[in-house]
């Protein structure tokens, strides 16, 4: 810090001041005069004391905050400057971390695009076999239960007849059908049996399967069968119909809502050919369908 003023110094010269002028003031007359004039040079050297001793105060006030503020802020700047070191080591570990990973999983990356690129060339092969075997497949399907139907045209499925009138064989259904249409000579039966599986008691009878040797006689049989519709043979009715696999009973029963149209237009012909189709002529004109939508849409036209 620096020296202080002396402040005793400077007060006593400026009290030594009046006491050598009122020893003087016995011998000369002005005395009065200089007593009046001390008063103001007293004022100024107090008010430069006082301006120097703030200035002096205030520096050392500055130097004291400015010493310990740098010696605050190198503490701190070197605790900062410490963390900073750490902090960025561990950054440089966990960045080096994430790159190894990233380069792992850039790698990653380029093996599982070749595997899917080598997928994706798989499975435009798959599809393009699995479409060619599914059109394989239908193609088959609809070959397979066009034989199945074209084996069964010269079946009959006889509805009706009891289960008490015993077994049933080729002997017995061309009897009963002699009884049923009145016959000249019995059909030629190859094989005949009901269709499984064996009744609850009191449920309803089977129906029987029946192979003609003869297709005219199947044409004959079931054109008298639509004739008559409900046949009567003694207590019991039964009905026939042709021997149809379940899915061309179904693609035959798709034409009824046209056939019910096509019943009340007159000068048409129509009817379902075999397995189904439905042929309308109309004019002199013979179209076949094989979509009931279709069929529909041109009756309208007829209507």
């Amino acid at each position: 810090m620096p020296p202080k003023p002396k402040v005793l110094s400077t007060s006593a010269a400026a009290h030594a001041r009046p006491s050598a002028a009122t020893t003087s003031s016995p011998s000369s007359d002005p005395a009065p005069k200089q007593l009046t004039s001390s008063p103001p040079a007293l004022d100024s050297v107090s008010e430069d004391f006082k301006t120097e001793l703030l200035t002096s105060l205030r520096e050392e006030v500055v130097n004291v905050f400015r010493a310990e503020l740098a010696m605050a802020m190198s503490d701190n700047l070197s605790k900062i400057k410490a963390e900073l070191r750490d902090v960025k080591a561990e950054l440089n570990v966990s960045i080096a971390a994430v790159s190894t990973e990233v380069g792992e999983l850039k790698k990653t990356v380029r093996d599982m695009e070749g595997s899917l690129s080598t997928c994706t060339d798989d499975v435009v092969s798959l599809q393009s076999k699995v479409e060619r075997l599914v059109n394989q497949v239908t193609a088959l399907e609809n070959k397979c239960d066009n034989l199945e139907s074209r084996s069964r045209r010269q079946n009959i499925r006889i509805v009706g007849y009891s289960e008490q009138n015993g077994a049933i064989n080729a002997n017995t259904v061309s009897i009963m059908l002699i009884e049923a249409f009145g016959l000249d000579k019995p059909p030629l039966i190859d094989r005949a049996h009901r269709s499984p599986p064996q009744p609850l008691p009191g449920g309803r009878p089977r129906p029987i399967i029946a192979r003609l040797h003869y297709y005219a006689d199947c044409v004959d049989i079931l054109r008298r069968a639509r004739a008559q519709q409900r046949i009567k043979m003694g207590e019991e009715v039964i009905s026939v119909f042709p021997d149809y696999t379940s899915s061309t009973s179904r693609a035959r029963a798709a034409f009824n809502d046209v056939r019910r149209q096509l019943k009340v237009i007159p000068d048409i012909r129509f009817g379902i050919v075999h397995p189904a189709r439905l042929r309308i002529t109309s004019n002199g004109i013979t179209r076949e369908f094989t979509s009931p939508g279709e069929a529909n849409v041109f009756v309208k036209t007829l209507l």
